[in-house]
């Protein structure tokens, strides 16, 4: 899709109620009960934890994605199971998406996202849906389009709930704003998104949003200040952030260390900036957009031949 249809869709979502289920749940030929769903929901969990070697569950969430969304077209079930596919369905969705943008297929990406968006939006998820119109905003920054990204965050935002759903899609809209040079609008979306960080809430925090901690935001917080040109201050945030990270977050570690590795090379510190580790984690969890993240550093570091560490990072990134 086009980053304008991309804007009227959030767009669409924004002034439109959630369907809450759409149709009669005791339709289909299938019956569906809680069993069943509970054993579903068990699976996802496990599958969708695992961040190394995804490659080898890929295929496994795809095909329970199909699953649920049969039962979803066909099932028989009462109002409360229903709604607990349409939020297994989103979910799944949201992986298999994630899955598709790390090995570069955008397209596919899109497809899942928007399918995600709607299975939110048959379930009454409106904090859901803001996830995947965020998703679908990252893309669109990644893909070097931050004013689309910025137009479908804002629009997300209209319709999250949650302060930690709305602290992560500030964050995001903070990067955008930053890549186009609005300082001051940086700034805000940043205090925004600490302060929603900060708030509590009497409802649990959604599932896709649930890693946010202050290491996300301190390492975003430095990366949009970096687009802003106040290199110091970024390099502490992501030096900070990357501290912060726990270590089970290895697909996370390997993009903040690429950012880290761009601070130190914005620094003119190579020597400090090898960003041989970033490379060996994408490596490991298999995760081709990080490995690209470290490649699309390779031209700088080449301005440093002989700097420590950077000749081996050169043959690892040419092997």
């Amino acid at each position: 899709m086009s980053g304008s249809a991309l804007v009227s869709l959030a767009g669409t979502w924004a002034s439109t109620d959630a369907l809450a289920l759409a149709g009669n749940p005791a339709d289909g030929t299938t019956a569906v009960g809680e069993e069943l769903v509970a054993l579903l929901e068990e699976t996802s969990a496990r599958l969708t934890a695992a961040t190394q070697q995804r490659e080898h569950t890929a295929s496994l969430i795809d095909a329970l994605l199909n699953t649920v969304t049969s039962l979803i077209e066909d099932g028989r079930c009462n109002r409360p199971v229903k709604l607990r596919l349409y939020a297994l369905a989103s979910n799944l969705s949201q992986t298999v998406a994630w899955h598709r943008f790390d090995l570069g297929l955008h397209d596919e990406a899109s497809q899942y996202w928007i399918a995600g968006l709607h299975s939110a939006h048959g379930g009454g998820d409106r904090d859901m849906g803001a996830a995947l119109l965020g998703d679908l905003a990252y893309q669109a920054f990644w893909r070097d389009d931050p004013r689309t990204a910025a137009s479908i965050l804002e629009r997300a935002l209209s319709g999250a709930r949650h302060p930690a759903a709305r602290s992560l899609l500030q964050l995001r809209l903070a990067r955008s704003l930053a890549a186009q040079a609005e300082r001051q609008a940086t700034l805000r979306a940043l205090a925004a998104a600490e302060h929603f960080l900060d708030a509590s809430s009497g409802e649990p925090v959604p599932s896709w949003c649930s890693w946010m901690s202050t290491a996300d935001l301190a390492v975003d917080s430095g990366q949009a200040l970096l687009d802003l040109g106040d290199t110091r201050r970024a390099h502490q945030l992501i030096r900070e952030g990357k501290e912060l990270l726990p270590p089970s977050r290895d697909k996370t570690r390997g993009v903040f260390l690429a950012y880290e590795a761009r601070s130190h090379l914005d620094l003119r510190e190579p020597e400090r900036a090898a960003a041989l580790e970033a490379l060996q984690v994408a490596q490991r969890i298999g995760a081709p957009r990080c490995v690209n993240l470290v490649r699309d550093l390779v031209p700088d570091f080449k301005a440093y031949p002989g700097a420590q560490g950077v000749g081996e990072l050169l043959e690892k990134v040419a092997a």
